[in-house]
């Protein structure tokens, strides 16, 4: 019988095995984990670098879901910074005031508290940010040991370096899981912002494409001039209104959120000279200011800024026709109304002319509604013996119109009303 040799392949290699099906998976998560970023305005996001530059720790307000921990995990990229995430609430407030071990001898040296590994690992990092997570669902005894940490860094006997930053994340209690409202303590050591969704951000994002954080650009010239102007801001809105150095809600759902203090005021004061250096917009402080102090006083303190900016009403008397007013309608009322004042204080014939001529530049200039109120005080400040400037005469159609105008709405209500 034929017998049958197998047959030897010599100088062939085998052929490379095919993909498994996971190795495929892996490939198309790789390619949707691919996105881009471009610079892009974004108000949440700048006040949020903003208040990191500023090395102020941070809490995320929002619903679940919303981009909180995507928002971290992104900006510590961007800004080239490890992140380190710790959900506070499955952790014992021991691994925040440090963990209590044996040394030499006791009796001598005492019990030190050593930190826990993550906190290790950013002090031999040198810098990263530390990001809390589901803070609101933390008990009232993991909050309480988090208060060393988030004011003063330290974890047991370790200091964490200036080069690590803060930012926590939570859910409102209606929202969380078994979730509790933060102690005032607590509260009281955070920039409180609220954390929305932007629809044209998030279709874009999943498209492949999210804003870019960046740090603000500090202009170094304007450095002295920041921290002066926020101290005049702060301490001159402080003196006329001492109530508001510290204000402890009443209710304890406002209590776990931003309300003014000693602390959230020198906090305000630390944002106010970073935006005025970085020439943040208005929106960014705003968000900023009224998540350290609260909205009442956050937009107070906002109002007095805007009249610091102000020009000052002996200026603008002295060269009506160069004059240059606010373009905004409530600015330019209220230097309108401070020339007025300003002539009520110290009458002359000179001066009073010269508010004429200011109100004509305001009408050719902006609203002319504007000056109507202006231009009735500053009418019955005449005094006999003054002329009525040429100018008046320009004024008298704006006023007596929009004086028209008020009497027709007013009429135009009464009708309504009588109507129902």
């Amino acid at each position: 019988m034929p017998t049958c040799t197998p047959s030897v392949a010599t100088g062939t290699s085998s052929a490379p095995p095919h993909p498994s099906q996971l190795d495929v998976a892996g490939e198309l998560l790789t390619l949707l984990r691919n996105t881009a970023t471009e610079p892009r305005p974004d108000t949440q996001l700048a006040a949020l670098t903003l208040a990191v530059a500023a090395d102020l720790p941070v809490l995320l307000w929002g619903e679940p879901g919303i981009g909180k921990t995507a928002a971290l995990t992104q900006l510590g990229a961007a800004l080239d910074l490890p992140l380190t995430t710790v959900i506070a609430s499955v952790h014992e407030p021991s691994d925040f005031s440090g963990l209590p071990i044996i040394g030499d001898d006791p009796a001598e040296h005492g019990v030190p508290m050593a930190p826990p590994d993550w906190a290790v690992r950013l002090v031999r990092a040198g810098r990263g940010l530390l990001f809390l997570d589901e803070l609101s669902t933390a008990p009232p005894a993991v909050q309480a040991a988090l208060l060393r940490l988030v004011l003063e860094r330290r974890i047991g006997a370790l200091q964490l370096p200036p080069g690590v930053r803060i930012v926590a994340a939570a859910n409102p209690r209606s929202s969380a899981a078994d979730g509790w409202e933060l102690s005032p303590p607590l509260a009281n050591r955070f920039v409180h912002l609220q954390w929305t969704h932007d629809h044209e951000v998030v279709v874009r994002g999943l498209g492949g494409t999210w804003p870019r954080a960046t740090l603000p650009r500090l202009d170094p010239e304007k450095l002295p001039e920041a921290v002066g102007f926020a101290r005049r801001a702060v301490c001159g809105l402080l003196t006329g209104r001492p109530r508001l150095v510290h204000q402890l809600p009443s209710s304890e759902t406002r209590r776990g959120g931003a309300w003014p203090s000693p602390r959230s005021w020198e906090m305000a004061l630390r944002l106010v000279a970073f935006a005025t250096a970085a020439g943040s917009s208005r929106e960014v402080l705003s968000l900023l200011v009224r998540g350290t102090v609260g909205d009442g006083p956050g937009l107070e303190l906002l109002a007095g800024m805007d009249r610091m900016d102000l020009p000052d009403p002996e200026v603008l008397l002295a060269d009506p026709a160069g004059a240059a007013l606010p373009e905004r309608g409530d600015l330019r009322q209220a230097v309108l109304d401070g020339v007025v004042d300003a002539i009520r204080k110290r009458p002359d014939k000179t001066r009073w002319d010269a508010a004429w001529a200011l109100l004509v530049r305001a009408v050719e200039t902006g609203a002319p509604d504007l000056v109507v109120v202006p231009a009735t005080t500053l009418a019955s400040l005449r005094q006999e013996d003054w002329d009525v400037p040429a100018s008046i005469e320009r004024l008298a159609g704006v006023v007596t119109l929009s004086r028209r105008a008020d009497h027709a709405a007013a009429r135009t209500t009464v009708a309504a009303k009588a109507g129902r």
